[in-house]
């Protein structure tokens, strides 16, 4: 038989030897892998996942273990639960987990540019060590940055006045003021919180953080070969990327026209000065496309994840008026109506550090946390994970782990109290990882959530559109992270 004269039989015989190939090659790659569901061919463990990957995980983890493999399409990860695993992983063996894993939705535009996302270690040493530094220098570490955030927090009161008790969708007021902060630091400014420049930044963060951690973004991750080519609402998170950079790109220029080499006003001038300085060094990270990257990554960061964690807080809050009521009691005896809050009365405010700290565990904002890839082979729980393979160290199952929490389902403040009503440490606390790679901006969500809740409480009361029993807390998405149900809210002056 003439194999070129039939050509559906032809296509069926190479589909038949790819299938075969694929099988046993996942088959000998499992070998020494931790178990897991058996993966179909192309399709992987697609089928075991559905779209609720955070859940569908955690129960595949009751019955294969706290360590076990799923076939993302044909990408074997190894998902690791529970505090002692993952501090392992952050901590204990922490450098042997240094790498970026794959997240093809955000990898397709940073093409390994940047510090957050890229795989590239010495590009990661040198920029997040920049970026430490100069995020120091332009508010982080230092007074400037409470006095900035003080002063924000009093234009977002007078912009919830402005509401006249009516009911609305906290989340974009919320994220124009977390947003200036972010302004202020990488350009120098702020703006009004109806300014075009702010829009712009905000819906395109927002269109690509929900897509990506829609159902539309797990299956770009399983399957980036096949969703880079088909239309849906994966495709927006490229359109918001390139609509941000052209943003990004602008303000860049801006600055490049102003620029005074002995007198840095941002992140941006403090960059550019570096380039300059490095221009003739050979394999230079600092290089216009890094610079675009970084901005664009500290965007994501330092906008959408501390709005979305305080948008949920807010939830929260309502759906809980007693612990509201609790919260607001101790501010009047600790701050007073009259004086800004400052980082300081953190330490005469107990019950209101253990809340903070309960609203970030129980929203459990990056559940999955950005995946981490072997650097070398190394063992874990008995199993050599061999070099170059993707974990995904389950930081809900830390946050819910029942060996480190009284309540682990629940939301309760007393999971940061001690008996005698005193603020409690918990060593499984890590919302945003741990470790060398953790997240750069941790120091500024706790001071911005601090102060941020705060002044609110401090100056209205809350109220609810609906009855507080039918107010949901679940998260509305639940993937690369948790986003709260929409819901309307009036602050109500006090």
């Amino acid at each position: 038989m003439d194999l070129s004269q039939d050509p559906t039989l032809l296509l069926v015989l190479c589909m038949s030897c790819f299938i075969l190939y694929f099988s046993l090659k996942s088959s000998w790659g499992r070998r020494n892998l931790p178990p897991g569901p058996t993966p179909l061919p192309l399709l992987g463990n697609a089928l075991d996942i559905g779209v609720d990957i955070v859940n569908s995980l955690m129960k595949l983890s009751e019955k294969y273990g706290d360590v076990f493999t799923v076939y993302m399409g044909s990408r074997p990860v190894v998902v690791v639960t529970g505090y002692k695993l993952v501090k392992e992983i952050y901590l204990d063996k922490g450098d042997d987990f240094l790498n970026r894993g794959d997240l093809p939705a955000w990898d397709d535009y940073y093409k390994n540019y940047g510090f957050i996302f890229t795989k590239n270690m010495e590009r990661w040493r040198e920029l997040r060590r920049f970026s430490l530094s100069a995020l120091r220098d332009f508010g982080f570490g230092n007074r400037s940055i409470e006095d900035l955030i003080q002063e924000e927090t009093q234009f977002l009161v007078a912009e919830l006045k402005k509401s006249k008790e009516s009911f609305f969708d906290p989340h974009p007021c919320l994220s124009r003021a977390f947003c200036n902060i972010i302004f202020s630091i990488m350009f120098g400014n702020r703006h009004e919180y109806g300014h075009k420049d702010i829009s712009i930044v905000l819906v395109c963060i927002n269109k690509a953080f929900l897509t990506a951690t829609s159902p539309w973004g797990q299956m770009y991750d399983m399957f980036p070969g096949v969703m880079r080519f088909i239309p849906g609402h994966h495709q927006r998170i490229c359109k918001s990327f390139i609509r941000l950079n052209q943003f990004v790109s602008q303000k860049i220029k801006s600055n490049q026209k102003t620029l005074d080499p002995n007198n840095p006003r941002d992140y941006v001038d403090a960059f550019l000065i570096k380039m300059k300085k490095e221009k003739l060094k050979p394999n230079s990270e600092f290089t216009m496309k890094n610079l675009l990257a970084c901005i664009l990554q500290i965007f994501f960061a330092g906008v959408e994840t501390i709005s979305t964690t305080t948008t949920y807080c807010l939830l929260l809050l309502l759906k809980y008026p007693d612990i509201r009521d609790r919260v607001q009691k101790e501010i009047d005896q600790v701050i007073g109506r009259n004086r800004s809050p400052t980082m300081h009365d953190k330490t005469h405010m107990p019950y209101m550090k253990a809340v903070i700290h309960e609203m970030q565990r129980f929203i459990d904002l990056a559940s999955m946390g950005l995946p981490r890839r072997t650097i070398n082979e190394v063992k874990i729980k008995g199993y050599t994970l061999p070099k170059d393979i993707d974990v995904f160290p389950m930081i809900t199952s830390v946050l819910k782990d029942p060996t480190c929490f009284k309540y682990p389902k629940e939301f309760n403040p007393e999971n940061f109290l001690n008996e005698k009503g005193e603020f409690q440490q918990n060593k499984a606390f890590m919302p945003t990882a741990a470790g060398k790679r953790t997240c750069l901006g941790e120091a500024l969500v706790r001071m911005e959530l601090f102060l941020f809740l705060v002044t609110i409480l401090q100056h209205f009361d809350l109220k609810s559109q609906i009855p507080i029993e039918e107010l949901d807390i679940s998260p509305n998405v639940t993937g690369l992270g948790n986003v709260p149900k929409l819901y309307n809210i009036a602050f109500i002056p006090r």
